[in-house]
C-alpha cells in the first residue's frame, strides 16, 4: 500500500448558487461591498480569470486531468469561497448551504476515491451551524469550509461553541479559508485585497481561535488553515510575548505558539524557504499539501514545490499525503 498524494485545497464553482441568491434582499449591497474592497481593476481581472478557467472549476473531467498532470491522486474539493454569502437571511442561508453541499457531493461522486468534498456553514446564523455541519456529513462530505469571520461575528464568538463541539465530536474537518478583508478600500488596488488581505485574515481568525480558548475547550477540533496560516506563523514571538506581559491576552492555557501543533496548515506559501519555516513553526505532522486549484493565486505544481523544500523521506511523504490521509480518514492506495 502506498501513501496517496492529497491536495486539500481545491475549489469547485457552483453557478446554481449564484442564480439562486441573485436579487435577494442584501445581494446588491454585498456585490457593491465586494467591488469596493477589491477595486475595479481586480474585479475585471478576476472575471476574466474565472471565464478562462470555468471548465476546470466546474467539470470533474477537467479537474482529474489537472490532477494527473500535477501528480495528485486525491483532492479535497471545497466550494468557491464566493459562495459563502454571509449576508443572507436564515431561509436563504439554509438553501445556500444545502445546495453547496449537495452539488459538491455530486461533483465528487463523479470520481469516487479521488475526489472528496466539504460543505458550507452560514457563520452569520450560529443557530444553523450544527445543522449545516450535520447536513454535510450526511452527504458523505469530510467537513465544512468557513471564512475568517462573518459580519459582526468573529470565530471566538461564544454562539459558535456548539459548532466547534459538534465538529470535534464528529471528527469533521473545518477548513478555514478567508474571503474578503475588512481593511476595505485600503486594499482596493494592486490586488492587495488578496495578496495582503487573505494572509491578514488568516492571522486574525486563528488568533481569535487561540486566544479565546476554543482550542483548549475542544482539543479534538480539526482546523485546517489555508494559505499556510497567513501571517500568524511568522509572528509567534510577538504573540507569545503579548501573552506573557498582558493580562488581557492571558486567556488561553498555553503560549500561542504551542497551538501551532494543534492546527493543520496547507503548504501554499509559494517559496521553499517559507515552507521550511512553516514546518519549523508547526512541525511536519501539521502540514498538508495545498494548491488552491484552479485559481490564479494557486499553483499548478504543488508537488514539485514541496520537493523543492524537502528532500525525499518521511517528512516529504507526510506532507505529500500521509498527514491528510489520516486527517480526512482516507484509505491508502
Amino acid at each position: 500500500m502506498s501513501i496517496p498524494t492529497v491536495d486539500v485545497h481545491a475549489h469547485v464553482l457552483l453557478p446554481q448558487i449564484e442564480e439562486t441568491v441573485a436579487g435577494a434582499p442584501g445581494h446588491a449591497e454585498h456585490r457593491e461591498l465586494d467591488a469596493r474592497r477589491n477595486g475595479p481593476a481586480s474585479v475585471q481581472a478576476s472575471g476574466k480569470m474565472i471565464g478562462e478557467r470555468i471548465e476546470r472549476l466546474t467539470r470533474a473531467e477537467a479537474r482529474l486531468a489537472d490532477m494527473d498532470a500535477a501528480g495528485v491522486d486525491v483532492q479535497i474539493v471545497s466550494p468557491s469561497p464566493s459562495h459563502y454569502h454571509y449576508w443572507a437571511a436564515p431561509d436563504l442561508a439554509r438553501t445556500v448551504y444545502r445546495m453547496a453541499g449537495e452539488a459538491t457531493a455530486e461533483h465528487c461522486a463523479k470520481a469516487p476515491g479521488r475526489l472528496h468534498g466539504l460543505g458550507l456553514v452560514p457563520l452569520q446564523h450560529p443557530d444553523l451551524a450544527v445543522e449545516a455541519l450535520d447536513h454535510a456529513l450526511s452527504l458523505g462530505l469530510k467537513g465544512v469550509e468557513i471564512s475568517s469571520h462573518a459580519p459582526g461575528r468573529e470565530l471566538s464568538d461564544p454562539e459558535l461553541e456548539p459548532l466547534w463541539a459538534r465538529a470535534a465530536a464528529s471528527g469533521a474537518v473545518v477548513f478555514l479559508h478567508p474571503f474578503g478583508c475588512t481593511l476595505d478600500e485600503r486594499l482596493d488596488r494592486y490586488y492587495l485585497s488578496n495578496i495582503v488581505g487573505q494572509p491578514a485574515e488568516n492571522a486574525v481568525a486563528l488568533s481569535h481561535l487561540i486566544f479565546s480558548g476554543v482550542l483548549d475547550r475542544h482539543p479534538g477540533l480539526k482546523i485546517v488553515a489555508a494559505h499556510g496560516g497567513g501571517y500568524l506563523p511568522t509572528c509567534l514571538g510577538r504573540a507569545d510575548h503579548g501573552w506573557q506581559v498582558r493580562s488581557e491576552s492571558r486567556t488561553c492555557a498555553e503560549p500561542p505558539s504551542r497551538y501551532m501543533r494543534r492546527i493543520w496548515f496547507d503548504s501554499l506559501v509559494y517559496d521553499p524557504g517559507a515552507l521550511r519555516a512553516l514546518i519549523s513553526a508547526a512541525g511536519a505532522s501539521q502540514i498538508v499539501l495545498g494548491s488552491d486549484h484552479p485559481f490564479d493565486m494557486g499553483v499548478d505544481d504543488p508537488l514539485d514545490r514541496l520537493r523543492a523544500a524537502l528532500p525525499p523521506g518521511d517528512e516529504l511523504d507526510a506532507v505529500r499525503g500521509g498527514n491528510a490521509a489520516t486527517l480526512f480518514g482516507l484509505k491508502e492506495q
